[in-house]
């Protein structure tokens, strides 16, 4: 009967100490998420209440296993097992906390500051900071889990003789992998390009959407994902368009006969930009930029708070003046000239002293 019951009472007892101690810090993180509101920490804190508590089941079943007298031809087995998965709900515990810590923070700042340049830049660097302290976690609970294994312990010494041999090796492998993880590192700290970002890359126009160690995810306007490595935006030129201030400058161009009627256009590119809501009032302008022998090149000059309006205000004044010429100014578009050529007048050469009296004489000898 001890046989059954002290099992039982051992594992019973560590489930429901578990569970209670579980529920009770999970109510006080509630309590504390209720009164404090501006601070998300308590609420990201209970994300870790599982690993939070596979740690304190784990720990309390790796030191009292021992009282259950269970399975104990295999006891070192299942105290190996129970401290291989001690280490890694450890390491899962500390992730989670340390990404409520970060979040918090990241939180706090962007309620604090209004530049929405500087936010971004803080929120690459937080999730790059975030992913490089997860790896070096992961990479510590790895270790340790692998050094409960005796032979581990028994190669650790030569291991450490050949560290800087496997570092060279390693090094020349993933040569190109370590390149775009310092260039991640760059971009995260020397503000190149940041989440949120409006960049031209290859001759698309998208929004950076993630920034990793190694690559790097722009989201194009029509919804594509371009996925390319973090070392292409350290050695090639790329476009930003939100480096600095996001405001912008937008240019229409339009071809039309020598006849358009500038001086209305401005008029009219005026009154359109009056009722644009995307215009921010900055600048405009017209002028005739280039000629042909068919027709004349005009080029509006519109600006706008940001990328996403400047396309707006571009399409709006390219769309609306075409309309009101079509409508008023239909001769203002341009046409291709098919009336027949003028052709040069003819000149007659002058006649020689000698023609005109042949001339003159034949009609006088035909009646002779």
């Amino acid at each position: 009967m001890e046989n059954v019951l002290r099992p039982l009472i051992v594992l019973g007892g560590t489930v429901l100490l578990t569970l209670a101690i579980g529920w009770g810090t999970d109510r006080l993180l509630r309590k504390a998420d209720e009164r404090d509101h501006d601070t998300p920490l308590w609420g990201l804190l209970r994300r870790a209440r599982i690993p939070y508590q596979l740690v304190l089941c784990t720990a309390m079943l790796r030191g009292s296993y021992d009282q259950t007298k269970l399975l104990e031809r295999h006891q070192v087995g299942i105290g190996r097992t129970l401290t291989l998965v001690l280490i890694g709900s450890a390491a899962w515990l500390v992730i989670r906390i340390a990404s409520a810590v970060v979040e918090t923070t990241y939180t706090r700042y962007a309620r604090a500051h209004r530049d929405a340049a500087r936010v971004r830049r803080v929120r690459t660097q937080v999730e790059l900071i975030m992913r490089v302290v997860s790896a070096i976690v992961i990479v510590v609970a790895a270790s340790s889990m692998l050094l409960t294994f005796p032979a581990m312990r028994a190669a650790g010494a030569s291991l450490l003789a050949s560290a800087g041999i496997i570092a060279a090796i390693a090094g020349v492998a993933a040569q190109s992998t370590l390149s775009n993880m310092f260039a991640g590192l760059q971009i995260a700290f020397g503000d190149m390009v940041r989440i949120g970002d409006t960049v031209v890359v290859d001759g698309e126009w998208g929004t950076v959407e993630e920034i990793t160690l190694t690559f790097l995810t722009v989201r194009t306007w029509d919804e594509r994902r371009i996925t390319m490595p973090v070392s292409y935006f350290t050695s090639k030129p790329f476009e930003n368009w939100s480096r600095g201030t996001p405001q912008m400058t937008g240019i229409v161009y339009w071809h039309l006969d020598h006849s358009a009627p500038i001086e209305a256009m401005r008029e009219k590119l005026r009154d359109i930009l009056r009722h644009c809501p995307a215009w921010d009032g900055r600048a405009y302008g017209l002028v005739v930029t280039d000629t042909t022998p068919n027709t004349i090149q005009v080029r509006a000059l519109v600006t706008a708070k940001d990328a996403d309006d400047i396309w707006t205000v571009r399409v709006a004044v390219r769309e609306q003046m075409i309309t009101w010429l079509s409508a008023e100014h239909p001769y203002a578009l341009p046409r291709v000239n098919t009336a027949d050529a003028v052709l040069p007048p003819y000149r007659v050469p002058s006649p020689d002293r000698a023609s005109l009296r042949r001339a003159y004489d034949f009609p006088r000898t035909g009646r002779g």
